[in-house]
C-alpha cells in the first residue's frame, strides 16, 4: 500500500477519519465502543453481502487491498487484538508483538479463501471478546501495555482503537460499493 498523496486518496484511506484513543473513557463511552466491537462482524458481513468474486477481488482504493484481503485482514487483526487484550488483563505491562499486516495480506489464504471463512471466525471471536470486555472490572481498563510501534497504551485505548478498526474497514467496503454503484 502506498501513502496517500491527495485529499481524495486520504479520504479513501480513512473514510471515517483516524482513530481517537483518548483515555480514560467514561463508562458510557466505553460501553458504546464495546457495542461497536460487538456489531463489527454483522456490519462487515452486510457490507460484503452478495459481492461477486470479481468484486471481492477489487481494491478498495488505488494501491490498497482488495475487499477479500480487507475482510481477512480484519480477522487477522482482531485475533491479534483478542490475544493482546488477554495479555493486558493477565500480565503487568506486557510488550505486545506487532506483525507485518501488509505481508500477512499477501499470504495465499488472505488472497484466495472465501470471505465467509473470516466472517465466521469474526462472529465467534467477537462473541468471546465482547463477553470478556463486558465482564471486565472498570479499573482494569486503565491497565497498561507497551506497543513497540505506538508506545504505552491502556486497555481503554485498545478498546477505542479496535472499535474504530472494524468500522474503518467496513467503510472501505461500503464506500467502494457506493463509488462503483454495487447495490
Amino acid at each position: 500500500m502506498t501513502s496517500p498523496t491527495s485529499a481524495s486518496e486520504q479520504d479513501l484511506r480513512y473514510p471515517i477519519g483516524r482513530s481517537d484513543m483518548t483515555t480514560p473513557l467514561a463508562p458510557g463511552v466505553r460501553a458504546q465502543r464495546i457495542d461497536a466491537i460487538a456489531a463489527a462482524p454483522a456490519q462487515l458481513r452486510l457490507a460484503v453481502n452478495a459481492l461477486s468474486d470479481e468484486q471481492l477481488d477489487t481494491p478498495y482504493r488505488p494501491g490498497g487491498w482488495t475487499v477479500r484481503q480487507t475482510v481477512h485482514h480484519v480477522a487477522d487483526s482482531h485475533m491479534n487484538a483478542f490475544v493482546r487484550f488477554r495479555l493486558v488483563l493477565t500480565e503487568d505491562n506486557p510488550t505486545i508483538k506487532p506483525y507485518d499486516e501488509k505481508a500477512w495480506c499477501e499470504l495465499p489464504d488472505t488472497k484466495h479463501l472465501p470471505v465467509e471463512v473470516s466472517l465466521q471466525l469474526l462472529d465467534s471471536l467477537h462473541e468471546r471478546w465482547v463477553h470478556l470486555l463486558s465482564n471486565t472490572p472498570p479499573a482494569n481498563f486503565q491497565r497498561s501495555v507497551y506497543h513497540p510501534e505506538n508506545g504505552p497504551m491502556t486497555l481503554d485505548a485498545l478498546v477505542s482503537l479496535y472499535s474504530w478498526h472494524g468500522q474503518h474497514h467496513t467503510a472501505h467496503v461500503t464506500t467502494l460499493r457506493q463509488r462503483q454503484g454495487w447495490n
